[in-house]
C-alpha cells in the first residue's frame, strides 16, 4: 500500500526501506530531516494538473519587536468570563497543547517553536494560568514536534511527542510539576516516520492508550502508568489513511479514540470513525460517524495545501460516561464546512449529528476539540473559523453544554484582543497556523483554550492562549 502523509505528500525515502513509508508531520519535520538530502525550500510536490503544493517551511522571519507576548491576564473587552487571550512568545511557534490538574492549580502546556534545536518547549503555571514559569526543555533531543499532554489525578504530566531519528512516539513523565522528567520510552518502537500521535489517559494514569498515525490505525497501551507500552494493534487497516485527532478513557476503562479515515491526497469523501476498547486495548471496534465531502480549497493563504481544512475530530468523556465527538464536515464538494456534534452512552449508538457552528453558508469551520468539565453534563468544543466567510479574519471560538448535549449556549468568540501581532486585527487574524489546537478543563470548571495563528500556513505565527469560565 502507498501510504501519505496528514498533507497529502507522498514519501521520496521509500527507497531507502525498500518499501513506501509514511512521512509523518511533513509540515514541521521536513525543516531538519537529514535523509531529504536537500533544503526544504527546494522540497516541492505536485499534484495532478501540474498543482504545485509546497510543504510547510519556517520564513525566517523574526516576529521580535513586532508582537506583544504574555502579560497579566485581563478579561476581554467582549466578555467579562473570558480572559483577553495572550501570545505565548515572540517566536515561531505553533501547533500546541495544554492539559490541566484537576486536583491542584497547575497548567502545562507545550508548544512546536520552529528555528530552535530540539523545537518543543514546555512551561508550567502554578497558579491557574495566571502567570507562567520559564520555558524549558523536557530533553535534549535533537529534535522533536508533535506535542501531547495529561494530567492524572495524582498530578502525574504526561508528555508525548514525535522524536528524531525515524520521527518515533516518545513519552515521558513527571511527578513534580515538570522540574524533572522519566527517561523518554518509546511508544510502538516498530512504527517510525509517522505523523501526530494522540495521548489518553485513565484518571489514575495506570492506563495509557497512543492513537499512532501511520497510515493505517494503530493503537498501543500501557498498563503501567506508561513505564512499557504493548506492541501497537493495527485496528484498521486498507487502502484509506487514518488521522486520529481525539481521545479519552471513560470512567469504567473503556478507551476511546476519534479519527478521520481519508482518500489518497484528500480526493473523495472522508469516514468520521470513533474507535473504542474494552478490553484494555487488546482490541478496537470501530463505528462510523459521519461522512463529508472534500473540503474547500485554501489557496488564499501561502502554502496551504489541499485537504487542510478536511475534517478534524474531538472527543471526551464526562464522569458518567457520556461521549461527546465534534468535528468539521461538508454537504457539498468543495464548499466550507461546519461543526457537527453528536453524543453516546457506549460510542456505538449515537445522536443525530447537530451543527453548532455558524450558519453563514461562506464561514469556515475547522479543527475541532473537545473538553469535558468536572462532573456530568458539561461540554466544550472549542474550534477555528473565519465566522461570515472573510478568509483574512479568522478566530477562535468556543460552545459549551451542561446537560451531555441536548442544549448548546451561544457561540463565544475567544480571540477578542485587537492586536499584538501583525497578524491581528479587531476583526480576528489571518489564518489559523497547524493543523491542530487544543483545550482542557481544570477543577473549577474553567476552560483552558490554545491555539496557532499566523500570517499564512507558512507563518510565521504564534501560540495564543487563554481561559472561559
Amino acid at each position: 500500500m502507498t501510504m501519505i502523509d496528514r498533507r497529502g505528500n507522498r514519501p521520496l525515502l521509500g527507497a531507502l526501506a525498500g518499501l513506501s513509508m509514511f512521512w509523518g508531520c511533513a509540515s514541521e519535520n521536513e525543516l531538519s530531516r537529514p535523509s531529504a538530502g536537500r533544503g526544504v525550500e527546494a522540497q516541492r510536490e505536485h499534484g495532478e494538473g501540474g498543482e504545485s503544493e509546497p510543504r510547510k517551511h519556517g520564513t525566517g522571519r523574526s516576529q521580535l519587536g513586532l508582537v506583544r507576548p504574555g502579560g497579566p491576564a485581563v478579561p476581554s473587552k467582549l466578555s467579562f468570563n473570558i480572559d483577553e487571550e495572550r501570545l505565548w512568545s515572540a517566536h515561531d511557534d505553533w501547533e500546541p497543547a495544554v492539559a490541566a490538574d484537576r486536583s491542584a492549580p497547575y497548567v502545562y502546556q507545550m508548544t512546536t517553536r520552529f528555528l530552535i534545536r530540539g523545537k518543543i518547549v514546555f512551561r508550567s503555571s502554578s497558579d491557574g494560568g495566571e502567570t507562567w514559569a520559564p520555558d524549558v526543555r523536557i530533553t535534549d533531543s535533537r529534535e522533536q514536534y508533535d506535542p501531547q499532554l495529561a494530567v492524572a489525578d495524582d498530578g502525574t504530566v504526561f508528555a508525548m511527542w514525535l522524536d528524531f531519528p525515524r520521527w518515533r512516539t516518545m513519552l515521558s513523565r513527571s511527578s513534580d510539576h515538570g522540574q524533572s522528567w522519566t527517561a523518554p520510552v518509546s511508544v510502538g518502537d516498530s512504527l517510525a516516520w509517522t505523523d501526530h500521535g494522540w495521548l489518553s489517559i485513565s484518571d489514575d494514569g495506570r492506563d495509557v492508550y497512543v492513537a499512532i498515525n501511520a497510515g493505517s490505525s494503530y493503537i498501543a497501551a500501557s498498563h503501567d502508568g506508561g513505564a512499557s507500552f504493548e506492541p501497537p494493534v493495527l485496528t484498521e487497516d486498507g487502502n484509506l489513511d487514518w488521522i486520529h485527532t481525539g481521545g479519552a478513557v471513560a470512567p469504567d476503562g473503556t478507551a476511546y479514540f476519534a479519527a478521520a479515515e481519508y482518500y489518497d491526497e484528500y480526493r473523495g469523501d472522508t469516514n468520521v470513525q470513533v474507535l473504542r476498547s474494552t478490553d484494555g486495548g487488546l482490541s478496537w471496534q470501530t463505528t462510523l460517524v459521519d461522512k463529508s465531502e472534500p473540503a474547500p480549497p485554501c489557496r488564499w493563504a501561502p502554502g496551504c495545501y489541499r485537504g487542510f481544512l478536511a475534517p478534524a475530530t474531538g472527543i471526551d468523556v464526562d464522569d458518567a460516561g457520556t461521549v461527546i465527538v465534534a468535528y468539521n464536515a461538508g454537504r457539498l464538494a468543495g464548499l466550507p464546512q461546519q461543526i457537527y456534534v453528536r453524543s453516546s452512552l457506549d460510542g456505538v449508538v449515537w445522536t443525530d449529528p447537530l451543527a453548532i457552528s455558524h450558519s453563514v453558508k461562506d464561514a469556515n469551520n475547522a479543527f475541532p476539540t473537545v473538553t469535558a468539565g468536572p462532573g456530568v453534563g458539561d461540554f466544550s468544543v472549542i474550534w477555528q473559523g473565519d465566522a461570515n466567510g472573510n478568509t483574512s479574519a479568522w478566530n477562535t471560538w468556543m460552545r459549551r453544554t451542561f446537560d451531555s448535549g441536548r442544549t448548546w449556549g451561544p457561540i463565544v468568540r475567544l480571540s477578542t484582543r485587537e492586536g499584538g501581532a501583525p497578524y491581528k486585527t479587531a476583526k480576528g487574524y489571518e489564518f489559523p497556523y497547524g493543523d491542530y489546537l487544543d483545550a482542557t478543563c481544570d477543577g473549577a470548571g474553567r476552560v483552558h483554550a490554545i491555539w496557532g495563528s499566523g500570517e499564512s500556513y507558512d507563518g510565521p505565527g504564534g501560540t495564543w492562549y487563554t481561559r472561559a469560565w
